[in-house]
């Protein structure tokens, strides 16, 4: 069996292709190659260059592979399926281009949900008619990516989002046929939301294609939670730390990995403020030995 470790612009603070406070593309891939990864998501799509050659390139020179990519639109908004479409089809021929194998969905986040981030409870909910929109949009770039591009596709919850909380998640798994539509994942976004992600995995681990790891302060969880702090905020103020010093069990993720036989990449995503974390690259050292630690190779 083999779990490759990979890592994500998200580590650097790269939410958004044109934010002024990005690094440069050139500086992720230099940092992410000098951490001991061999694998780096594309982050999102237009934050490094569409051109197959000039990227390929760039890759090949820091002896990295390129492992998936993210559409992280607002799926759950009716005029937004042009945006969604066109960030789905450009993410599918980058990946294609490379040779990279993940396509990862996320619902962006909703003013209407965000207040209520880690409060299941609380947390609107569509109605029938919006549901069914909502879940055909997903399954329709999901049929797109797996069939058109030959790419593993992956549902992601994510905080803030519609889809964000364990019974919506798995609602949409059993309404969309997993041919096309399996789960990327996240350690940390699962816990946000309030439930156990060791336990998610036990039940799901069939059907999980693709891991992202993250790992989330409680302090801070609880704090964020409690004031309805949004999550970028939240972000800033370190919600999710380094691997290993948060709520998240490594060890017992590894094990259900283990047991599962499941081969594959596993990339760490310590979403983070780009001005604000004083120090990505050594974050990002801090957590490959982590892994190797506790086994992952």
């Amino acid at each position: 069996m083999t779990i490759r470790i990979g890592n994500a612009p998200c580590s650097w603070g790269v939410e958004f292709a044109d934010d002024a406070r990005n690094p440069t593309w050139q500086s992720v891939l230099t940092d992410c190659a000098a951490a001991g990864y061999k694998g780096i998501e594309l982050g999102p799509v237009g934050f490094m260059p569409e051109d197959p050659g000039e990227l390929g390139e760039a890759l090949a020179r820091h002896d990295l592979e390129l492992i998936g990519g993210v559409v992280f639109r607002p799926f759950h908004e009716p005029d937004a399926w042009d945006d969604v479409v066109d960030g789905s089809v450009r993410t599918c021929k980058a990946l294609a281009a490379h040779g990279a194998k993940h396509l990862v969905l996320i619902d962006s986040i909703s003013p209407r949900r965000a207040p209520t981030a880690g409060r299941a409870t609380e947390a609107e909910q569509m109605d029938s008619a919006e549901w069914a929109a909502y879940r055909d949009k997903i399954a329709t770039i999901a049929k797109m990516g797996a069939e058109d591009y030959g790419l593993t596709v992956g549902i992601h919850a994510h905080a803030a989002g519609f889809m964000d909380f364990e019974p919506e998640l798995e609602r949409l798994l059993d309404e969309v046929d997993e041919s096309v539509l399996k789960i990327c994942f996240d350690t940390g976004h699962h816990s946000y939301a309030g439930f156990d992600p060791v336990a998610f995995m036990q039940r799901h681990i069939g059907r999980i294609s693709y891991m992202h790891f993250k790992d989330i302060d409680p302090v801070v969880k609880a704090n964020v939670i409690a004031k309805r702090t949004g999550f970028y905020d939240a972000c800033g103020q370190g919600i999710f730390c380094n691997l290993g010093q948060g709520d998240v069990d490594f060890s017992a993720v590894r094990q259900v990995l283990l047991d599962a036989g499941f081969e594959g990449w596993c990339t760490v995503e310590q979403d983070c403020d780009p001005l604000l974390d004083p120090d990505p690259l050594g974050d990002a050292r801090a957590n490959r030995e982590y892994l190797e630690s506790i086994g992952f190779r």
